[in-house]
């Protein structure tokens, strides 16, 4: 691969320049091994130990050497936010933004796959993609089951089954020994293939895939069918990009995996896999692990966190679930509390962890990034265990519910938020898949592809995109206005679709006008008797805070799903037992694992809540990590540090 950038891309002398002007520093080896290394290696990093910065960094060396004009650098990640991170990174540096552009690729693992691998074969059928969306296929499949009398047999035999309509709105296609099969949610055929209801069930999916209409899943299963049938488009793939780097390889799912192998398994690419295992989502049933999974056992480290001190490094190196590792804390010498309540003062437990926030974390760093409070469970399930979830926490705390109300709008907004940002192909896209949305409402036809569209002001598709340039770049503050860019919408879309509109009146809801409103967050009200140092805190899942960072955390003890055990008191036992995580009860590994996502947050402030009765065998030992415990018997109960 030296052919392809300047020699001198990681001398020292560059690396520190750069370094300077992202104002990072580079104080460990295990930091410069990871910039410097041209081979495929894998990286085990700790929370907090700068990964993501040394991406950056490493992109931006190689950005500013690259040489070849058509084989480029291949940047995947498993979610948007991450690439998004990525991205937002590299374009502060000129050598970075060449990293945007042809001949590169930075993306998840979803859009490589449809964009390389799937797209193609699907267009080499004739086939144009409608929408790839799980919520959009299901509509449409139980749309199709119910109202074509080709399925009838499948509709009367799916009737008897308690899980018969899942089976169609969850079927997926699996690449099994180069066929392509259709599937069950869990990857089986739920019926004979010679049966009627199995050649109905199957037809059912072929009528979908006719139609462009796919789950997620899909994409995958046909890329892997496609790389069976065309095997040389790996070596293709390997010589387009003789550079891969893989970013939050934990999450990557087996299915993920094994195409991403079959992509670059070839030799001549250089694979480059970065993350934290011991932050992967569990798995209660985990296929069996591949050859390749991350991290192989020769895996680099980086195991200093800068983000916290040594007592939080100690607590979640003893969490490391799914690979040990003894984690270094160079951040600030925090502090780890545990909060003590009882049946009557549950409700008290936010306000002393904010009173303790406000005693041990500097003002500003609390007004810039307020008090998190997170639980592994967001709401109240059937057990009559109290409490079991973050809202018995907090009073009045409800997720946010999924809005149908102004859908069009509120895309519509956020799309033209992705314009002004400088991505005008992500903007449209995004705004003519809602209109898909909306049209499938209402009308048995499908709208083409928005490459289909005709240029012609004249025509249909020419309307279409004057109509689309009018959603991006008008205000939407009027509902007048917005009627007006509606009506536009309702006179388009039987011609479009070549299909009169039959149910007008379910497009009321989502083509309504609703004002703008920042989007809140779910913000615990401090007491109206609060001292004034006391900053408001924020609750969420623990989950929705992976990858954050945090003045102050408080993980609230909440009931794990089986409804028989608490996954804070579980953690303090593991933890006084000294027992290794790895070897725990499968329910407890979860447990572990969890927390050790929400304890690794925080720089200043670790805080844990849990009941006085379950806790109290566990204080000594927890004192003895020295640990503060503080027990909450009054409302104006201050915990002293």
């Amino acid at each position: 691969m030296t052919s392809l950038y300047a020699p001198d891309a990681f001398i020292k002398d560059k690396v520190e320049a750069l370094a300077q002007q992202l104002g990072l520093d580079l104080p460990h080896q295990e930091q410069w091994n990871f910039i410097q290394s041209l081979e495929s290696l894998d990286l085990q990093a700790a929370p907090g130990s700068g990964k993501t910065s040394l991406i950056g960094l490493k992109l931006a060396l190689l950005g500013q050497a690259w040489a070849s004009p058509t084989r480029g650098i291949c940047v995947l990640s498993h979610t948007n936010t991450a690439k998004d991170e990525i991205t937002h990174r590299l374009t502060v540096t000129p050598a970075g933004r060449r990293l945007l552009q042809y001949p590169h690729f930075i993306g998840t693992i979803q859009a490589f796959t449809n964009t390389f691998l799937a797209l193609p074969a699907l267009r080499s059928r004739g086939i144009e993609v409608q929408t790839v969306d799980d919520q959009a296929y299901a509509d449409e499949a139980l749309r199709l089951l119910e109202r074509h009398p080709r399925f009838r047999k499948l509709n009367t035999a799916l009737g008897h089954r308690t899980n018969g309509p899942a089976l169609v709105a969850e079927a997926r296609y699996v690449c099994d020994a180069g066929d392509l099969v259709a599937t069950g949610p869990d990857g089986t055929p739920p019926f004979k293939a010679s049966s009627d209801s199995g050649q109905q069930f199957a037809a059912l999916k072929e009528a979908l895939t006719e139609r462009g209409i796919f789950r997620y899943h899909d994409m995958f299963a046909l890329a892997e069918h496609h790389l069976f049938q065309h095997p040389q488009l790996a070596l293709a793939a390997a010589h387009r990009f003789p550079f891969v780097l893989l970013d939050e390889m934990q999450d990557t799912s087996d299915l993920q995996q094994r195409l991403l192998d079959k992509v670059f398994g070839p030799p001549g690419a250089v694979v480059q896999r970065v993350g934290d295992v011991n932050q992967r989502i569990f798995a209660d049933a985990p296929d069996a692990a591949q050859p390749s999974s991350f991290p192989l056992p020769q895996a680099a480290q980086l195991p200093v966190s800068r983000r916290f001190g040594s007592k939080i490094a100690a607590l979640a190196s003893d969490l490391t679930v799914h690979r040990s590792q003894r984690i270094d804390g160079a951040g600030h010498d925090g502090t780890v509390a545990l909060l003590l309540f009882d049946d009557d003062t549950v409700a008290e437990v936010v306000p002393a962890f904010e009173r303790m926030a406000a005693a041990t974390v500097p003002r500003q760093l609390l007004l810039d990034n307020p008090p998190r409070v997170l639980g592994a469970r967001l709401t109240r399930g059937s057990a009559k265990a109290f409490p079991q979830s973050l809202s018995c926490y907090v009073p009045g705390f409800t997720t946010t519910p999924v809005q149908t109300t102004g859908s069009l709008i509120t895309t519509t907004r956020a799309a033209q938020a992705q314009r002004q940002s400088g991505d005008n192909h992500a903007a449209i896209t995004l705004l003519w898949n809602a209109i898909r949305a909306v049209a499938r409402l209402a009308s048995s036809g499908v709208l083409p592809p928005l490459r289909r569209l005709d240029r012609d002001p004249a025509t249909a598709g020419g309307r279409a995109r004057l109509l689309l340039h009018d959603l991006l770049t008008s205000p939407l503050d009027s509902h007048v206005e917005w009627a007006v860019l509606t009506a536009r919408l309702l006179r388009l879309l039987p011609d479009l679709t070549q299909s009169p509109l039959k149910g007008v009146a379910r497009l009321a809801d989502p083509l309504a006008h609703i004002p703008y409103v920042a989007q809140p967050v779910a913000v615990v009200e401090a007491p109206a008797d609060a001292d004034q140092g006391v900053v408001a805190s924020v609750a969420g899942s623990i989950q929705s805070a992976k990858g954050e960072t945090h003045a102050a955390t408080l993980i609230l003890e909440c009931l794990e799903r089986s409804g028989k055990k608490y996954d804070v008191h579980e953690v303090l036992g593991l933890l006084s037992r000294q027992q290794d995580a790895s070897k725990a009860l499968v329910t407890i590994q979860r447990a572990a694992q969890l927390v050790f996502v929400g304890a690794t947050r925080p720089t200043h402030l670790l805080a844990f809540a849990a009941h006085r009765t379950r806790a109290e065998p566990y204080v000594e030992a927890i004192t003895a990590r020295g640990w503060s415990v503080h027990d909450i018997h009054a409302r104006n109960a201050i915990p002293t540090v």
